[in-house]
């Protein structure tokens, strides 16, 4: 079978949307996106990738967006197990990749236990894709050869990150979701002894129109001269010194 093959009846696809542009889509993301009966999908996925929706098909929103009210992950995936059975062809459409900090593990788990047929069409992380777009290499010889993917979520209270060890481990951080918790992340990295000069990008709605890259430091962003509006990407590390702007400021 070719990941991008026709959706069988009762069949669902976790399709990874990318970090939002269209173009960004895997051919068999948009194959199968152009071919089914429903499509459920996040708050992040943008209207570009959703006008590619086969004519009819239905449309469901099962967006999780911090702070806000939003479709319980049980029920998106009680959603997805009833649509199957009704013998509709489902892509589930997450933003990014569905198995990076998208919850993908749980409906899979889910649907096996359903036994429902399902497949999963890997996206482009916007973990890679946002600092890739903004000029940002996260990897470069010169300066690391690890890098962590983390939440923001891990800077609250209930965090179970050893950050001391984090920062001794891993000379790049990106973080998703780290708009909210900008301040308390640069604060639990000063904490831990990474100094305030240490560079640091934010990337709001990276591949869409509203994007925006802003540069500063961890002093910056603990103390806030540097704010972030959500959805955005925190890249920190000296990768973020080898920025160059190939977009010619688009």
């Amino acid at each position: 079978m070719k990941l991008s093959d026709p959706l069988m009846s009762g069949e669902v696809a976790l399709v990874g949307a990318g970090p939002g542009a269209e173009d960004l889509l895997t051919l068999a993301a948009a194959k199968l996106i152009g071919d089914c009966d429903a499509v459920v999908f996040d708050a992040l996925v943008s209207e570009d990738v959703l006008n590619l929706a086969a004519v009819g098909a239905e449309l469901i929103e099962a967006g999780k967006r911090g702070g806000r009210a939003s479709a319980d992950q049980q029920d998106i995936c009680d959603a997805l197990v009833r649509l199957a059975q009704q013998g509709k062809r489902v892509v589930r459409l997450k933003g990014g990749d569905p198995f990076v900090f998208g919850r993908g593990g749980e409906e899979v788990r889910a649907l096996a236990a359903a036994g429902i047929r399902f497949r999963v069409i890997p996206g482009i992380t916007a973990g890679v894709a946002a600092p890739a777009m903004a000029g940002i290499p996260v990897t470069d010889r010169s300066v690391n050869a690890t890098i962590a993917f983390l939440t923001g979520h891990e800077a609250s209270e209930e965090s179970r990150m050893d950050w001391s060890a984090l920062i001794r481990a891993f000379p790049v951080l990106v973080f998703y979701m780290g708009a909210k918790n900008l301040p308390l992340i640069a604060a639990r990295l000063l904490a831990a002894g990474m100094r305030g000069n240490m560079p640091l990008a934010v990337i709001h709605a990276a591949t869409l129109d509203d994007e925006q890259t802003q540069t500063g430091c961890l002093d910056d962003a603990a103390d806030g001269r540097l704010q972030a509006a959500s959805p955005a990407i925190v890249v920190i590390g000296e990768v973020v010194d080898a920025r160059r702007d190939w977009r010619g400021g688009e």
